[in-house]
């Protein structure tokens, strides 16, 4: 399918779905999304294995003392639409990182959204597009298991399902950037399932725009 096409699909679909949310809820409203955004991206490894988002250019920035205060507002913002979500927030200087394990987020060897993280994708949505001076670094993480080459190639895949999901719900693409480190960082130990699980993860780096 060429490009102008898939623009042309993902604009028809979007709008029966986005048609059909006024009377759905937050999760319902998600898969709505999701299946619009599987319908144009592909499955697993397939067309969505590129590095697709680059940061563009964006209106807005951050100067001097205003730079903490306003990361500090959106930290606070984050760990209360994420309450009990199973997200893991961190403060990293002037920037947010979101830490979001494989039990929430993708079956084994798949790149599609699974239902649950509809809800916490969500979440993630609202507060970026309430704080639009940030720009979004998405990274997609496995475990071990498997050729090393086809792991980097899922990493990838799952960081442009989170970026097509978002950029969906309207967080400007220009925002975005996805990478994919495959198995080459894990955080917990590849020998156990526990340890696996953990490192089959996304990773979501929040950073200010700075003028």
């Amino acid at each position: 399918m060429t490009s102008f096409k898939k623009t042309i699909l993902f604009i028809s679909l979007s709008s029966l779905v986005l048609t059909g949310c006024a009377n759905m809820n937050n999760t319902q409203k998600g898969a709505g999304i999701g299946a619009v955004i599987g319908a144009v991206a592909g499955k697993g490894t397939g067309d969505n294995d590129k590095k697709r988002y680059v940061w563009g250019a964006a209106l807005g920035a951050l100067t001097g003392s205003a730079i903490g205060s306003y990361m500090d507002k959106q930290e606070q913002a984050f760990r209360e639409e994420l309450a009990d979500s199973g997200v893991k927030v961190y403060r990293e200087g002037d920037n947010i990182r979101l830490s979001i394990h494989g039990n929430i987020t993708f079956a084994t060897n798949s790149a599609e959204i699974v239902a649950n993280f509809y809800a916490v994708l969500g979440g993630v949505s609202k507060v970026l597009n309430e704080y639009e001076k940030t720009k979004l670094s998405i990274e997609g993480h496995t475990d071990n298991q498997g050729n090393e080459q086809y792991n980097q190639k899922l990493s990838i895949a799952r960081a442009n399902s989170v970026a097509d999901y978002l950029s969906a719900t309207q967080v400007s693409t220009n925002r975005l950037q996805t990478l994919g480190f495959g198995e080459s960082k894990p955080v917990a130990d590849n020998n156990t399932a526990s340890g696996r699980q953990k490192n089959r993860r996304v990773e979501l780096q929040i950073i200010p725009m700075q003028g």
